[in-house]
């Protein structure tokens, strides 16, 4: 099923703290297994029926774009007739039905501006915007009713972040377990994941150097006007080496808690 709603993912970062994984990739086309990390994101929304994606593209964006718009090529076994052009394809993995619109929206740009850019292309009422790292076994429908039933103007995904390193307990200076990644006691953090109504559009403007947390978010707080859904579930993002080695372990070792589509 193809719903009226639009799901912008902000692609257009450097992911500076990935090193030399990001310096001619963009961080949302790091793979997981066999595929980018934002084909993971795009996946959560598709199974819930949000099927129409804009992605805001920036620091090597030409990437993204080449990936979908060689899409068929990259991701199925095919026939082709050099001759003629002609190319087979066979199915050798499903057909999305997903819609892509890739938007340049500059190099340096900050969220808020990569957001206003993109106003254009949305659809009235409201839309999604989520970042292009971050997976979650969220129930994206549960998400968008409690939206539609508070009537204020943003909803953020607050979660529980994982900690950075494992965790030892011990007593009486003698070690007793080790707890790989426990959750941290520091309270939620915004997931990504957001329900806005196109009211908060407003609040943005395309100056490159407008924000969207420490601007809109915090604007529209300070108005009451931001909800969050508490996700009780797993989230993680890959935003280090570190994380970009655990995402990968978990989907090789079929851990992956956001794979919440059947193959």
């Amino acid at each position: 099923m193809e719903l009226m709603v639009k799901v912008i993912i902000l692609a257009g970062g450097w992911g500076t703290r990935l090193g030399h994984y990001t310096e001619n990739t963009p961080k949302p086309m790091l793979e997981i297994g066999n595929k980018p990390i934002i084909w993971h994101i795009m996946k959560i929304y598709a199974t819930y029926g949000y099927n129409e994606f804009i992605i805001c593209i920036g620091a090597n964006g030409h990437v993204i774009k080449d990936y979908f718009y060689h899409y068929a090529e990259k991701n199925n076994d095919f026939t082709i007739d050099l001759a003629t052009g002609t190319i087979d394809y066979f199915t050798a993995h499903a057909k999305e039905d997903w819609k892509v619109t890739l938007v340049d929206t500059g190099l340096n740009t900050l969220k808020g501006a990569r957001i206003k850019k993109v106003e254009k292309f949305l659809d009235p009422g409201y839309n999604m915007v989520t970042y292009g790292d971050g997976v979650a076994d969220i129930d994206i429908g549960k998400l968008v009713a409690f939206h539609e039933s508070h009537g204020k103007i943003v909803t953020i995904t607050g979660v529980t972040p994982p900690s950075r390193f494992g965790e030892l307990v011990e007593e009486d200076g003698q070690v007793t377990s080790f707890k790989e990644k426990p959750q941290t006691s520091i309270g939620l953090i915004n997931g990504g994941f957001m329900v806005f109504n196109n009211e908060m559009l407003d609040h943005l403007t395309t100056d490159e150097k407008c924000d969207f947390e420490h601007g809109a978010l915090e604007q529209l707080s300070e108005l009451s006007q931001v909800m969050v859904y508490k996700h009780q579930g797993n989230w993680e993002c890959m935003d280090t080496e570190r994380d970009f080695n655990n995402l990968n372990s978990l989907w090789n070792s079929g851990n992956s808690f956001w794979k919440v589509w059947s193959d």
